[in-house]
C-alpha cells in the first residue's frame, strides 16, 4: 500500500514504506553525516597527553597544520571541571624564545587560577617545528625554531612554514571553539616574545580580544636586537613592513577600544637592565602617554626574567582577564 521510498549516505542504506518516515529517516541521516564530519574533525586531533591537576584536566594536543605549512604542531589546552556543564571562554598564552607549549604548563602554576576564575587556558608552540621546517645555520636561540615572533613570514626561505600570526588569530581559536565547547570570548597573554605576540595581535585585532595582558614583553622589537635579526630574516629589508609587528608603531596609531592592558616588568631583569636593552618598556609606555591608550605597567621591584617572576603574578593576570571576559558574555 506503501511507496517504498530509499535513502543513503555513504555505506548506509534505507528502505522506508511510507513518505512521513521517509522524511524522519532523511533528517536522522543528516544529524548522522553532521555528526560524522565533527568526528573526523577530532579525529585529527591527536591527544599526547592527558594530566589531572587542580579541578580540571590538561590535554597536550597534536594536528596537521596547513598554516603552519604542512607541519605537525602541538598545543596544550586546560579546562577546569566546571567546564563540562557551561562554556567558559579562553585565554591564549603566548611563550618566549626558545620555549614549547610546555613551559608555561609546567612552570607558571596557572591551573588554580584558571579554575578559581572559570577560564579555560590555551597554549600554543613558539613556532613550526618538524622535518622540512627551515632554520638557519648554525642553530641560535633567538630566531628560527623555537622563535616565530607571532607574525607571517614574507621571505621565501620562512613564509611557508612561519606564519604563527595566522596560527594564533586564525586556525588555533577556530579548532579550538569548533571542538573544545568553548564560548567564543578570548584574551591573550604572554611573556618576552610572547608578550609582544600578545600585545601586537590584540591591537591588530581588537574586536576579539577582551583584554590582553604581558610579562616583560619585546615592546619595540624594531630598535634592539632580537628584533631587527627575526625581522630581517622574515620579513626582509623594508622597515615598513615591520611596523606591523611592533607594538610601540601599533600603539601610535591606535583608535580602537580600551583593551584592558596590563604589563608587568621586573626591575632585575637582565633583558632590561643589561648590557643592551631588548625590552624598551619606556619606549611603550611613552608612546601609550603620547597617543592616549590607556596602559597599565607595573615595574616589579627585584623580579627578574624567569618564570620565578610570572608565577608570582599569573593570578593577578588571571583574575584581570576573567573580569572582563565574564563581563563580555
Amino acid at each position: 500500500k506503501f511507496l517504498l521510498k530509499s535513502v543513503a549516505t555513504q555505506d548506509i542504506f534505507f528502505w522506508v514504506a511510507s513518505p512521513f518516515l521517509a522524511r524522519v529517516v532523511q533528517v536522522a541521516v543528516f544529524e548522522l553525516s553532521n555528526s560524522c564530519s565533527t568526528h573526523s574533525k577530532m579525529a585529527s586531533l591527536i591527544t599526547r597527553s592527558t594530566n589531572r591537576v587542580a579541578q580540571g584536566v590538561l590535554k597536550r594536543i597534536e594536528h596537521v597544520s596547513p598554516t603552519l605549512g604542512g607541519s605537525s604542531t602541538t598545543f596544550a589546552i586546560f579546562k577546569p571541571d566546571i567546564a563540562k556543564t557551561q562554556k567558559l571562554p579562553v585565554v591564549y598564552w603566548l611563550s618566549g624564545l626558545t620555549c614549547t607549549d610546555e613551559n608555561f604548563s609546567q612552570k607558571a602554576g596557572a591551573f588554580q587560577a584558571a579554575c578559581d576564575n572559570k577560564v579555560v587556558l590555551v597554549m600554543p608552540d613558539t613556532s613550526p617545528r618538524g622535518e622540512g621546517v627551515p632554520d638557519e645555520e648554525p642553530k641560535v636561540y633567538d630566531f628560527g625554531v623555537g622563535a616565530g615572533f607571532y607574525l607571517n613570514a614574507t621571505t621565501e626561505k620562512y613564509k611557508k612554514h612561519y606564519n604563527m600570526y595566522d596560527y594564533v588569530t586564525k586556525e588555533l581559536p577556530d579548532l579550538v571553539e569548533s571542538s573544545f565547547s568553548v564560548a567564543p570570548a578570548r584574551s591573550i597573554c604572554g611573556h618576552s616574545m610572547g608578550g609582544h605576540g600578545a600585545l601586537t595581535i590584540a591591537l591588530k585585532n581588537p574586536e576579539r580580544y577582551t583584554s590582553v595582558s604581558a610579562f616583560a614583553p619585546i615592546c619595540n622589537p624594531m630598535n634592539v636586537p632580537w628584533g631587527q635579526k627575526a625581522f630581517s630574516l622574515y620579513l626582509g629589508d623594508d622597515k615598513e613592513a615591520w611596523k606591523q609587528y611592533d607594538a610601540c608603531e601599533l600603539i601610535k596609531t591606535y583608535k580602537g577600544r580600551d583593551l584592558n592592558i596590563l604589563c608587568d616588568q621586573g626591575t632585575a631583569d637582565n633583558f632590561l637592565s643589561g648590557e643592551v636593552n631588548q625590552l624598551q618598556s619606556l619606549a611603550l609606555m611613552q608612546a601609550a602617554q603620547d597617543a592616549g591608550v590607556p596602559v597599565t605597567f607595573r615595574m616589579q621591584a627585584g623580579y627578574d626574567h624567569s618564570y620565578y617572576f610570572m608565577s608570582t603574578f599569573i593570578g593577578e593576570h588571571i583574575a584581570h582577564h576573567a573580569r572582563f571576559l565574564h563581563a563580555s558574555t
